[in-house]
């Protein structure tokens, strides 16, 4: 507002804080931010909104929990309260408690829904998105009972029949207990299903639980109320949940009275509790017959309709053409096939990193993301995610998601190229001039040569977050260089070659700019490696780098600054095999370790497959990855429970140890675990495809043995590509033209 520009608000502040006698917030702010280069943007808005939204609740979960610990509360906050636990977390001088050792969940739903229920560890289901949730327990007549987050022999899978299901299984020496979660559409509604299989040696109860928490904390319920028919909940007069026969017993509390799992034997039966703290309980009780299985399903109506752009919305169509993999490792196959569908789930229409806590958009995610998409054939979900870029961009051409982050622009021009290359398609209409105004935008925020450190690269920015403070990152500039070359593509393949030519001149001088940028960085750091930024030493930040490597293949597979940045990474920032990140994540990251890979892969370094195995050993028994992970619980302790970034680094990695673009080349088979290809016992081929290309699309097929056979037939754009074949352990060949099938040479 004009008026705040001449009130001396300064003074105000600095005097109403100094005279209660706490430090001039000014001038800590001015020596917090010279621990960062000068930016225009301290740090983006939206993510202090999010942070404050965060520790609010983190605020009021250091109000509740900790003097109610005889409540049943999710799995994390059993785990990180109990001090016996390697996730224990000391309260001393924190001020706010949140999910630091287990940040893990599985969404479900359905394609094309918003909507994405999450189911923790311990089968907590979470229906709508950032609300209250529903656990099940049993209680025993012989005073036996079995609460899942309380309990050791927990079992957790993730089912992929017929779409994708989460079914957890409890079970002790007096009872069990199955839960599955899924989601499915009726005639009106898009519904969360739950289904409960439970049994008692002793008879007792079959406990449906409703809780005002969630996996990040309390979550409120001022009112609940059965209904007459004592066949479905009310809560705060909007949402219901169904049961598929009527509660044989019911209690309800609040939260001066205490847990209603601390009344569940009690003969009362209370039909409704209004709560005006908002942690109110209730308890529908089935009865449960001595050593009978009981059968039950409960529904809860979602609140997002399908998007009416989506349909087909089924599973099974949404699976019907899309990239599919055929491999002997059935870890490694569950979690290609898992990840595909976390894809499907995360791409209704834009692309979500995440179910929950990283639900909204980011150019940055949505590149990698979107490219994934392309390679896993499921090009209509990446088209339509594309379509909503242009109105994200500002007049002056930058494509905003978050203020001061200067890599969008050169992700979002990138992943618009990768997607007409595959496709073969024109660029559509509507996206020229996004095109032309995004890619000069990039130019025009370069700094003005001047002769020092950061002269001619893009400013100090806040870019990916993990890197460290605000900086000059190279980041940004690698990213800046590989918007301005598919910028000269685009162009060249619609015709403006004045545009292209203008293009292609700055990203010759910016690509100077960096090389001398480097070649200091090389003589201060005696050693090629590059660091996050030209000032910086080399440490953590430095992952931001091997973008030039994966996925823009600035530099050639060999470059020895690429080389040298991995083996620093590897020696001194893994930890249990995955990288780890020091910096604000503060645990091993998946999708992070998988860009390492990325660039053995590119160079025929066989760590590659050591670092994809580790990997997929990081992966939970739902074959998801949270954003980064606790390296004692290897629970999550960042961002998201389910990344859906680091599901798409998984399918692009399988995707690239098949098949990858080199130049103007197809290289095959070039990460394939050796003993995969030598397995002449294996049931079947090894099978994959089809995939999308530059060149067009490809389908493979390996027969294992003592010379495996590989054999490969294409849908190519123009002509055929040079294929060449580089599978570890045996001789690189270049197929002949018109060739379609090699077999093997043992090296």
């Amino acid at each position: 507002m004009p008026w705040m520009k001449w009130l001396p608000w300064r003074f105000f502040v600095r005097k109403f804080a100094t005279a209660h006698g706490f430090l001039d917030p000014l001038a800590v702010m001015a020596r917090l931010q010279r621990f960062a280069e000068p930016s225009e943007v301290s740090e983006p808005i939206e993510l202090l909104r999010a942070g404050v939204i965060f520790h609010a609740r983190a605020l009021m979960n250091s109000k509740v929990i900790q003097h109610n610990l005889d409540w049943v509360w999710p799995y994390w906050i059993e785990r990180q309260f109990d001090p016996a636990d390697v996730s224990f977390i000391p309260r001393a001088f924190s001020i706010t408690h949140c999910n630091l050792s287990h940040r893990n969940w599985t969404a479900v739903g359905v394609p094309g829904s918003e909507e994405m229920p999450i189911v923790d560890p311990r089968g907590l289901l979470t229906p709508h998105y950032d609300g209250w949730s529903i656990d099940s327990w049993v209680i025993g007549d012989d005073g036996q009972d079995l609460f899942p987050s309380q309990h050791n022999q927990v079992t957790q899978h993730l089912d992929l029949q017929g779409g994708v299901a989460v079914v957890t299984e409890t079970q002790s020496d007096h009872a069990t207990l199955v839960s599955r979660v899924w989601a499915e559409v009726d005639e009106r509604n898009n519904n969360c299903l739950l289904r409960l299989q439970a049994q008692h040696r002793a008879g007792g109860w079959l406990v449906v639980a409703l809780r005002p928490c969630n996996p990040e904390g309390v979550a409120f319920i001022n009112k609940v109320a059965l209904d007459q028919n004592r066949s479905h909940w009310l809560i705060d007069s909007k949402d219901r949940i169904f049961f598929d026969r009527p509660v044989d017993r019911h209690h309800a509390s609040d939260y001066r009275t205490g847990d209603i799992a601390l009344y569940l034997r009690e003969e009362g039966n209370e039909t409704h509790a209004e709560c005006d703290v908002g942690m109110a309980t209730a308890a529908a009780l089935f009865r449960l017959e001595p050593g009978e299985l009981f059968d039950t399903v409960v529904k809860i109506p979602q609140h997002c309709k399908l998007n009416s752009g989506n349909a087909p919305a089924g599973w099974k169509q949404n699976l019907a053409h899309h990239c599919a993999m055929t491999i002997p490792d059935p870890q490694m196959q569950f979690l290609y096939d898992a990840a595909v569908r976390t894809l499907i789930l995360h791409s209704p229409y834009d692309v979500y990193p995440g179910p929950y806590t990283y639900k909204r958009f980011w150019f940055r995610d949505a590149a990698f993301m979107i490219q994934s998409l392309l390679h896993a054939g499921l090009l209509e979900r990446a088209e339509r995610a594309l379509e909503r870029f242009p109105s994200r961009q500002k007049r002056d051409g930058y494509f905003h998601s978050q203020d001061g982050e200067w890599d969008s622009n050169g992700e979002a021009l990138w992943i618009i190229d990768q997607y007409c290359r595959i496709t073969d398609s024109k660029l559509k209409s509507e996206w020229l001039d996004p095109v032309l105004r995004g890619a000069q935008w990039i130019d025009n925020k370069r700094m003005p040569k001047d002769g020092s450190l950061t002269g001619g690269l893009l400013p100090a920015g806040f870019s990916a977050e993990h890197l460290g403070p605000n900086d000059c990152y190279f980041w940004d500039d690698f990213w800046g260089i590989g918007g301005q070359l598919a910028a000269v593509a685009i162009c060249q393949r619609e015709g403006h070659q004045q545009d292209a030519d203008t293009f292609q001149r700055q990203a010759d001088d910016f690509m100077l700019t960096i090389d001398d940028a480097l070649q200091k960085c090389a003589e201060r750091l005696k050693r090629p490696a590059m660091p996050a930024s030209p000032k910086r030493r080399l440490d953590a930040g430095a992952i931001g780098s091997i973008a030039a490597g994966y996925p823009l293949k600035l530099y050639p597979e060999d470059d020895p600054r690429l080389l040298d940045l991995v083996e620093f990474l590897m020696e001194k920032c893994f930890v249990s095999g995955g990288f780890f990140q020091d910096m604000i994540h503060s645990g091993i990251n998946a999708y992070l370790t998988i860009h390492v890979a990325q660039v053995l892969l590119r160079a025929g370094d066989p760590r590659c497959i050591e670092l994809m195995r580790n990997v997929a050993n990081l992966a939970s028994p739902t074959g998801q990855w949270p954003e980064a992970i606790h390296p004692h619980s290897f629970g999550g302790c960042m961002g998201d429970g389910q990344h859906a970034w680091a599901a798409a680094e998984w399918v692009t990695m399988q995707r690239n140890c098949f098949v990858r673009e080199e130049g103007e080349s197809l290289i095959l088979a070039s990460g394939l675990p050796p003993e995969w290809l030598r397995d002449a016992s294996a049931p079947k081929p090894i099978r994959f495809g089809p995939a999308p290309t530059h060149f067009g699309t490809i389908s493979l097929e390996i027969t294992p043995g003592v010379r495996p056979r590989i054999s490969w037939s294409g849908k190519w754009h123009r002509d055929a590509p040079t294929i060449e074949v580089r599978a570890f352990g045996y001789n690189a060949e270049i197929a002949e033209a018109g060739v379609e099938m090699m077999e093997l040479q043992p090296k």
